[in-house]
């Protein structure tokens, strides 16, 4: 909580000088995309969730992902850890980036899908796919792109959405946008909590010691000295405490506090032909976790690290495009199990985008990384696209992607490897995109194939300890299909997913555990008027709990149904509600980790 009041007085104060302006503007939605993923995607499927969409769902960033997306998550009860698996990949093998700035933890790789709090955001957009030549690490089965705006024209516009529902479940959110020709600031802060008590579907049992709370804020801050030179600055804080939900009533009571900070300042400065970006960026993440709650015992961990970027491009012609990243990244973690250490990263990447013609176009790029830590690969991606007709495209693309060691992998007091090598993967996808005027439809097909995959295995001293053994391929189909039609007072939008996936261990030919082999999604909003309605659904095909496939273990695949009801009482105000798991249905994505039944939520939004 000390770091938020620090945050609060600080913002509190930019916030009285921001906002003295007499005028109101109110902007429409833009759809928010990086300028580096939107340039060098080619050949790629980039999907976007803009900010309207993410206040239909949860805080969190599961929900939103989980019922707009191809992505498998397994999440240790509501609230609890969840993380991804995309294409068939673990979690450690999606990377997530806050504004250009890769996030993933620093000792296991990975982020809990349930610590980011989509209110913070203007957009997220999810690529399918290898990226580690301009993300780095853990850009195996794709990368998630935490996005936030800024925008240089006159406003002055407040938001508040509320909510409350089952399980004593609030969420608070609050966004302070204001801007004039030369200077732009948005703060948002949210607030998530709940007692997460729900009783299990068909027993007498009820979700013990299952309560938590996070809290958020996120400022953006940006400064053009003329049009071609700005200087942003990025800061978010993010605190929460969960008590881990009881598998037994008979287990102690645990808890799991964690606050991280990212900064991020960026220097822009562009011309005709030349576009030179400088980021210097600072992540902490730090943990406490309490094996049991009745004792003041904990084991922790803390991780700093300071990022610089620099990013050159130039444009030589209206069809060619060279850019040039280098970076350098320094480490100072320890831990309870974790001895203090130290790590230094440098890279260097080059790409080049070349429009052909106006329907074709290419991009080449490649990356090399220094480190003492561990080997690591050249890498490299190839991407293509052709449109044979105006409503028809053809997408390829081809990368070399990595995964580094973690800080657990290499330093676990107990099993940690100094030895290891990077995870390497090589990729391959065909993608066909079919769009009218308000329809889209992509059918992707990819291979994907991972070696020196490392994992934790029995060693001889009794403890598990880290190599690089496993081998695995990844294949299978994503389907992706919008419409979206306004006509007259009516407006009528169309959402759905499906995903066929393949994950195997290629010596033991079994499917890895919790990668259903299918996924698919959809989504219905209707409005006339003022009034609107939206419904979501879910399918989750059975998963494996076991690594030699057992079906015994395995878990049931599921439907979930939500659906929800509002109305514009007038241009700033809001009322409606919302009903999820409308089936009851009584599921599990993680072994005896039951989920709510059917619950409800009632929000209101203001916008002034």
């Amino acid at each position: 909580m000390k770091h938020f009041i620090r945050y609060i007085l600080f913002f509190g104060v930019l916030n009285s000088a921001f906002s003295q302006t007499d005028s109101i503007t109110v902007l429409e939605e833009v759809l928010v995309i990086p300028t580096k993923l939107k340039e060098f995607s080619t050949g790629q499927t980039l999907t976007s969730l803009q900010d309207s969409l993410l206040l239909q769902n949860k805080p969190s960033l599961i929900s939103a992902l989980n019922f707009n997306t191809p992505i498998y998550f397994k999440e240790n009860g509501l609230g609890m850890v969840a993380s991804p698996s995309f294409r068939g990949t673990n979690a450690s093998q999606t990377a997530v980036l806050w504004n250009g700035i890769n996030i993933n933890s620093r000792f296991n790789g990975q982020t809990d899908f349930n610590t980011i709090n989509t209110g913070s955001y203007d957009a997220i957009n999810i690529r399918g796919g290898g990226g580690s030549v301009i993300y780095g690490t853990g850009a195996i089965g794709g990368t998630v792109h935490l996005s936030n705006n800024i925008e240089f024209e006159k406003q002055f516009k407040n938001r508040i959405y509320l909510s409350y529902g089952s399980f004593n479940t609030y969420d608070a959110r609050y966004q302070l946008t204001a801007a004039e020709k030369n200077w732009s600031t948005k703060i948002s802060f949210s607030r998530n909590q709940s007692d997460n008590d729900f009783e299990y579907i068909d027993t007498d049992r009820k979700n013990l010691n299952g309560d938590f709370y996070n809290n958020s804020l996120n400022a953006v801050f940006g400064y053009q000295f003329h049009k071609n030179n700005t200087l942003k600055f990025y800061s978010e804080v993010f605190e929460s405490e969960r008590h881990f939900s009881l598998i037994r009533p008979s287990e102690n009571r645990t808890k799991y506090e964690d606050v991280s900070l990212k900064n991020l300042l960026e220097w822009e400065v562009s011309g005709e032909k030349i576009t030179s970006i400088a980021r210097v960026a600072y992540l902490k993440e730090e943990y406490k976790y309490f094996p049991n709650i009745e004792t003041e015992s904990f084991t922790f961990g803390e991780a700093n690290t300071v990022i610089g970027k620099y990013d050159f491009s130039y444009q030589f012609s209206k069809k060619i495009k060279l850019n040039a990243i280098l970076s350098h990244e320094y480490t100072d973690g320890e831990g309870s199990s974790i001895p203090q250490n130290e790590r230094n990263i440098s890279s260097g990447a080059l790409l080049l985008k070349h429009l052909v013609n106006e329907k074709w176009a290419y991009e080449i790029a490649a990356r090399k990384e220094l480190t003492n830590d561990y080997e690591s690969p050249l890498l490299f991606s190839f991407g293509t696209g052709y449109s044979f007709t105006d409503f028809y495209k053809l997408k390829l693309n081809v990368s070399k992607n990595f995964r580094i060691p973690t800080y657990n992998d290499l330093y676990w007091a107990t099993g940690g490897n100094p030895d290891l090598a990077a995870e390497e993967a090589m990729q391959y996808e065909l993608g066909n995109e079919i769009q009218f005027s308000n329809f889209r439809m992509t059918l992707t097909g990819y291979y994907n194939d991972i070696q020196q995959m490392i994992n934790w295995i029995p060693g001889s001293s009794g403890y598990w300890t880290s190599r690089n053994i496993d081998e695995v391929a990844t294949y299978g189909a994503e389907f992706l299909l919008n419409y979206k039609k306004q006509f007259g007072r009516h407006l009528l939008s169309v959402n759905g997913t499906y995903a066929y996936t393949v994950s195997e261990n290629k010596i033991t030919k079994k499917q890895l555990i919790y990668v259903p082999y299918q996924k698919a999604t959809g989504s219905i909003y209707y409005a006339f008027q003022d009034l609107f309605i939206e419904t979501q659904a879910l399918y989750n095909g059975e998963v494996f709990t076991r690594s030699d496939n057992n079906p015994r273990y395995n878990l049931d695949a599921y439907w979930l149904w939500n659906a929800g009801l509002g109305y514009h009482i007038s241009k700033s105000f809001t009322l409606g509600g919302k009903v999820r798991n409308l089936l009851n249905s009584d599921y599990q994505n993680v072994e005896d980790r039951r989920m709510p039944g059917t619950n409800y939520t009632i929000y209101l939004t203001l916008n002034f």
